[in-house]
């Protein structure tokens, strides 16, 4: 249950991360080239949830769980 709770949190950072990069995708349309929005999102907190929720899925997928708590279908 809490690798769901884990995974979830996971999920939704990396959606987060995902909805500011695409936003922060409208400074190419104002003149701007790419070499600025790479500097421009890599000093950004809410780029880095993206980052972070992609190891949060990663380790939820990986790590194993101990065996007492499985259910046998």
């Amino acid at each position: 249950m809490i690798r769901i709770f884990f995974f979830l949190v996971g999920f939704s950072l990396m959606v987060i991360g995902f909805v500011y990069l695409i936003l922060y995708l409208n400074i190419l349309t104002i003149g701007y080239n790419f070499s600025f929005y790479g500097k421009f999102i890599s000093r950004r907190i809410e780029c880095y949830y993206t980052i972070i929720g992609f190891i949060i899925v990663l380790l939820t997928l990986t790590i194993k769980g101990d065996k007492k708590h499985e259910l046998y279908i």
